[in-house]
């Protein structure tokens, strides 16, 4: 009996040899392809680098997925033939009433629909809500509504993550940023996870009624160590995914690992691909890196040294540092 059993006891290793196998190749294999569209220059140097950003985003995808295709946009493409096969697009633009992709809605929708995954970060989750709002809600669960959203600067420390393949191996760490937030997201929160929160100071609430600066909804919220979505995911009808992200106004903090790592997790997300347990790992930007594409000059008086600590000072380990749990 038990020299009988040896046999399928080999056929049972060699199966689940084979599987792993199989599953390592798929991994190794896995071909998507991600089209970034970049707005123009708007905020001086150093401020909504959306050429040098989706650039620098690229490359680091690629670099951690080489079986990757990247492409990226200066403006929105001349030719729509770009998006041919994209498996996700990805906007860093300014938005507003200017967005680049307002003229275009009925081209992203119909790529939506067919599971393109679309994805925004900074200023390009940010439209009208009369002529943009429905389609971001629907496209990435969430968008800036003016005189609902506020957009100040505040150090944000993010230390907790829910359990989600965006969340993979990200640690705490801590921004300054322009950190949009109180999104309009859809009711109940209906297919979104919220996956970067934190809790920005109550002076940030405090701002005059506005289109950006305040409201009394915002103002609810002092006193009461409210945490905030400023990245989130969805999962939309008809089968494809968005995200959305507040951050990106600050060029400089593409540097900060865990910062880089969640967007480019979220990027292979709603690609579809699969984000590895580690994350989507790439090496930390050297100084030149961050200097490149940019479609401004560098400054003459650019001091690389002072980036090169800042960007090490940024990357320091943070309280509470234990990596998330994440699903696959």
């Amino acid at each position: 009996m038990r020299f009988a059993s040896r046999p399928l006891v080999l056929l049972t290793v060699l199966a689940a040899w084979s599987c792993l196998a199989s599953a390592a190749f798929a991994a190794d294999t896995e071909k998507k392809k991600v089209v970034f569209v970049a707005g123009g220059p708007s905020h001086g140097f150093g401020a909504h680098d959306h050429l040098a950003g989706c650039n620098l985003l690229a490359n680091k995808l690629k670099e951690a997925k080489p079986e990757y295709e990247t492409v990226v946009s200066a403006g929105w493409p001349k030719d729509e033939a770009i998006f041919e096969g994209a498996d996700a697009i990805v906007i860093y633009s300014d938005g507003g009433g200017g967005h680049p992709a307002l003229p275009h809605i009925r081209t992203l929708d119909k790529l939506s629909g067919k599971g393109v995954g679309i994805g925004c970060i900074h200023y390009a989750v940010e439209v009208p809500a009369d002529s943009g709002g429905e389609y971001w809600l629907k496209w990435m669960g969430g968008y800036f509504e003016a005189h609902h959203s506020v957009n100040p600067h505040w150090n944000a420390h993010f230390k907790r993550y829910p359990k989600h393949a965006v969340s993979k191996a990200i640690k705490a760490f801590t921004t300054h940023d322009e950190w949009y937030y109180n999104m309009r997201f859809r009711e109940d929160m209906e297919g979104v996870t919220p996956i970067l929160s934190a809790v920005p100071p109550d002076d940030t609430r405090k701002g005059p009624d506005g289109p950006h600066s305040g409201n009394e909804e915002v103002r609810k919220g002092i006193g009461k160590d409210q945490a905030e979505h400023v990245l989130w995911v969805s999962e939309n009808d008809g089968g494809s995914r968005g995200f959305g992200t507040t951050g990106g106004h600050v060029h400089w903090n593409w540097a900060q690992d865990d910062w880089r790592k969640t967007v480019l997790n979220a990027v292979v997300w709603i690609a579809k691909g699969e984000v590895p347990e580690n994350g989507v790992e790439s090496k930390r930007p050297t100084v030149d890196e961050m200097l490149a594409n940019h479609d401004e000059e560098v400054p003459r008086d650019f001091n690389r040294e002072e980036m090169a600590q800042r960007i090490e000072e940024m990357n320091k380990p943070q309280p509470d540092a234990a990596p998330a749990a994440a699903a696959k």
